[in-house]
């Protein structure tokens, strides 16, 4: 890879800064300072240190993010406040993208990556990924509620659900239940109560697939995946 190609890729500015760089002698290449910018190098041998620091060179970012209330799960939006604008310049760098959405009043879970391939696998419906969410129900969930959840139910559109398992943590006026479904159609988890009489007023997802909120997260912090939690996810395929 040309050099000034991959040192604007890990956010070191446009060829053309990257360019002023070299000439202000602050990159070096195996311990000798860079001067052609269209020279190529090795990013998994040759050493690159720009002002003393040596550069990792990663392709691919993979996160988990704590995601608050209010915030969509988009890219960009002309009127709300998004995943992404609650990165770092440095993250947000790699454009990444959430794998799937939380709606925007849910909490929890979230997974940002530019890996199209890892999301794709996460994602597609064949995989059955599994995903438990803790939800506060306004109302008295049932064992007969667990047991129709389990044979799937019917939505406001005629969709019928795959089978999800309803644990009841606490039943009363308000109740307190996890649930683990494999699916995500638009606003599941509340149209899945709706469809029994019940609302939901509290909703967190906890888990995807192997991965596992952390809950010393504050809501709207993340951080990088651990190479063991994104093995994991990758054995999944």
């Amino acid at each position: 890879m040309r050099l000034d190609k991959l040192l604007s890729n890990m956010g070191y500015g446009s060829r053309k800064e990257v360019k002023l760089l070299l000439k202000s002698k602050a990159v070096e290449v195996n311990g000798v300072s860079a001067k052609d910018v269209s020279m190529h190098v090795d990013a998994e041998k040759d050493s690159i240190v720009v002002y003393g620091e040596e550069v990792i060179y990663t392709e691919f970012i993979y996160l988990m993010m704590n995601k608050p209330p209010g915030v969509i799960s988009a890219t960009e939006d002309k009127k709300d406040e998004t995943v992404i604008d609650l990165l770092d310049p440095v993250a947000q760098h790699f454009k990444p993208f959430p794998v799937g959405r939380l709606d925007k009043d849910t909490e929890g879970l979230l997974i940002l990556t530019n890996d199209g391939h890892l999301s794709h696998q996460l994602l597609s419906p064949k995989k059955h990924v599994p995903k438990l969410y803790f939800a506060t129900i306004d109302g008295r969930v049932t064992d007969d509620d667990v047991k129709k959840f389990k044979e799937g139910v019917t939505l406001d559109d005629g969709y019928f659900t795959k089978p999800g398992e309803l644990t009841i943590l606490s039943s009363g006026e308000v109740s307190e239940i996890e649930l683990t479904i494999m699916e995500g159609k638009f606003h599941q988890v509340k149209r899945m109560f709706e469809s029994v009489g019940k609302k939901v007023t509290y909703l967190k997802r906890m888990r995807m697939g192997s991965l596992q909120l952390d809950e010393t997260l504050e809501l709207g912090d993340y951080r990088p995946l651990t190479e063991a939690e994104l093995e994991a996810l990758q054995q999944k395929e």
